[in-house]
């Protein structure tokens, strides 16, 4: 192959362009954070051509009750193009490094070091592609006595107090189950890339981006992160309220209520039949309710025992902040989910129909095109792949 050999041109997509259309992205990334921020991209119309190893993304091996596709692969990976390189491969390395020369946007997650080993290392794709925004998602950053080690999104909330922070007191740590480190991270990997494609707008050159999961999992607890000049090092960093707000159980199914304001902590005591508490001084503040929580809890209960979770969200209405817990299966049918237009249909070409998330933002006069289903491995090797 020339190495001047340029990709293919783009397939089309169906539905009204988004902020994104017209840009290219190459999706280099494994598991969540990186594919997942590749996605978001995707969502708002830029082309992203996921590029697999032949074994594929590890997450296509995770566990699924799906027999023909990973279910996790396919709700991290919407909207994208599927090609296979094998980048120890030099004809294969040669490929990509024809695709660089007409992306906007690379992304990967490989560890510090293997970028420069395969070749494919931002001073290099630089010179080939000087608009290159060169996205790295990493562990723990570039730099440090962690960098060359492996991250992943449990090991992190581990590492970084989110799961002793999680614990009941006196309990063992509680991992966050649903990956929330990883899909903030992906969160941060679309914020970040667009933001260094606007300042591209203005000086005509690429830059590097950096994500990791030690930042994504430290900015997430940005409010227990302040450690003030004489405080002690077991301070209370916690911000819930003392059992008031949470979730609750009722006469049947559990409740979440949130009622730190005024107004809502009034509505609260009113609905449920507690107004004796309004007039208790000693309960007329948030942190008043934290500090004798064991007084007000056990009489909210024997309150909310009176009806069902649904009956109370019902009762509450816009008064009371609230949540009867449900299941996620709940929210393919849920009525504000339909109204958004969240949930649309797909159809794969080996898993059949399915439905599933559309797009997380919601532009006006750019909605952006029509999502589609996550690619088979190699799906669009014919169409998209540089000729050799």
């Amino acid at each position: 192959m020339n190495e001047s050999t340029p990709l293919r041109n783009p397939l089309p997509r169906t539905g009204p362009a988004g902020p994104l259309s017209g840009l290219r992205v190459l999706d280099l990334s494994a598991y969540i954070a990186g594919p997942y921020g590749c996605t978001l991209l995707a969502d708002q119309g830029a082309e992203v051509i996921k590029i697999e190893p032949p074994a594929g993304d590890n997450l296509r091996r995770y566990p699924s009750t799906l027999e023909a596709e990973s279910r996790a692969f396919l709700g991290v990976n919407r909207s994208k193009l599927g090609i296979v390189l094998d980048l120890k491969d030099p004809a294969d390395l040669q490929a990509l490094h024809a695709m660089v020369k007409t992306a906007d946007v690379l992304v990967h997650n490989f560890r510090p070091g293997v970028p420069v080993r395969l070749g494919i290392d931002y001073q290099r794709l630089k010179a080939a592609n000087p608009r290159l925004i060169y996205c790295a998602v990493t562990g723990y950053g570039d730099s440090g006595p962690l960098k060359a080690k492996a991250g992943y999104d449990q090991v992190l909330q581990t590492m970084t107090g989110m799961c002793a922070m999680q614990a009941a007191p006196g309990q063992p740590p509680q991992i966050l189950y649903g990956s929330v480190v990883d899909y903030y991270a992906a969160a941060l990997v679309a914020a970040g890339v667009a933001s260094a494609l606007y300042e591209r707008e203005k000086s005509g050159e690429g830059q590097e981006v950096g994500v990791s999961l030690l930042r994504s999992a430290l900015a997430m607890q940005s409010a227990r992160l302040v450690w003030a000049e004489d405080e002690p090092r077991e301070v209370g960093r916690d911000m819930r309220s003392g059992g008031i707000t949470g979730i609750h159980p009722t006469r049947e199914g559990h409740l979440y209520i949130s009622a730190n304001t005024p107004h809502f902590w009034r509505a609260l005591c009113e609905k449920t039949g507690l107004g004796e508490l309004l007039a208790t001084e000693r309960y007329d503040s948030v942190r008043k309710r934290a500090q004798h929580h064991e007084e007000i809890v056990p009489r909210l209960h024997a309150a909310l025992a009176e009806h069902s979770a649904l009956e109370w969200e019902a009762l509450f209405g816009e008064e009371v902040p609230c949540a009867a817990a449900r299941t996620v299966e709940d929210m393919f049918d849920f009525p504000q989910v339909l109204a958004e237009d969240m949930v649309g249909r797909f159809a794969h070409p080996v898993l059949g129909s399915y439905r599933g998330f559309t797009r997380a933002v919601a532009f006006g006069r750019t909605p952006g095109p029509d999502p589609f289903a996550a690619p088979t491995l190699g799906q669009h090797d014919d169409q998209m792949k540089p000729a050799r």
